[in-house]
This record gives C-alpha cells, structure tokens and sequence, in this order.
C-alpha cells in the first residue's frame, strides 16, 4: 500500500495545506512560544546563579566562621592553660603559707603548754613549800609545846624582847 499524498500534484492535497498551516502557525505563534521558553529558560538560569552565589556567599561566612572559631578555640585553650599555670602556682603557695601557719600554730602550742606544764609545775612546787612550811611549824610548835614550860617561854620571851634593839 502507498501512501496517497505522495502521488500527484501536492498542493491539491489536504495533507500540505495542512502542513503549510503547521508552519505558518509556528512562524506566527512560535516566536511567543519559543520567547516565552527562552524567557522561562533564562529567569531559571538567573535564579540558579543567584542560588550559586548565595551558596558561595554563604559557604565564605562559614569558612571564616569556621576560622574564627578555630582561633577563638586556641585562644580559650591557651587562656585555659594560663589560668591552671597560675593556679598550680597559687596552691603551692597557699600550700607552702598553709604549711608554715600550721608549723607556727604547732611551736605556739608546744610554748603555751610548755608555759603551762612550768606554770604548773612552779605552782606545786610553792603548794608543797607552803605545806611544807605550815607542816614545820605545826611540827616546831607541838615540839615547843612538849619540851618549854609556860616560866621557860617567859623567859625566852623576855630576852627575845631584850635582844631586839641590838639586832635593828
């Protein structure tokens, strides 16, 4: 079987008349078509660059965010390590003050009971003394008492008395 349209004079067919109005259509509305398709196409085009720069733009805040951090990192570890540098040397001193406090409170202590124990010590020293005294006199007057009659003790009395301005 062969096609109809191919045989013949082609303007007299239905199919180029046809194929004539086809074109003078694209001709006529092909211009708004393809514009619009081309003016769609470039609005898409501006939007992806505008996309890519903002991606760029974005992608530079975050590198030098990224950077800033980084620096501001070093700088808090070296803060850090400052900060327990001086308070190493702080605890050894406080330490070392703690230390010498504790020494001077510990001889304080040892001198104040030392003080004590002598305080102590001179005072049963003067009680033993005192009885010792009062013992030698209870002891010197029941003596007198059993050995000198009452005319005896006048007599020494007497010449006690007698004695007293030579020995002013």
């Amino acid at each position: 079987m062969e096609y109809a349209a191919l045989h013949g004079i082609i303007w007299s067919k239905g199919t180029f008349w046809v194929a004539v109005a086809v074109l003078i259509f694209l001709g006529l509305a092909g211009r708004k078509i393809v514009g619009a398709i081309v003016k769609m196409l470039d609005d898409r085009s501006l939007e992806i660059r505008r996309q890519i720069d903002e991606a760029t733009r974005l992608r530079a805040e975050a590198e030098a965010a990224l950077k800033d951090a980084g620096t501001r990192k070093n700088a808090a570890l070296a803060q850090t390590r400052e900060m327990l540098v001086a308070a190493s040397r702080d605890a050894e001193r406080l330490a070392a003050k703690l230390i010498s406090d504790a020494h001077a409170v510990a001889k304080r202590r040892e001198q104040m009971v030392t003080e004590q124990i002598a305080a102590a010590r001179n005072a049963a020293l003067e009680e033993i003394q005192r009885q010792a005294a009062a013992l030698a006199c209870r002891a010197t007057e029941i003596v007198l008492r059993q050995m000198i009659d009452v005319d005896q003790g006048k007599r020494l009395i007497d010449s006690a008395i007698a004695d007293l301005p030579e020995a002013l």
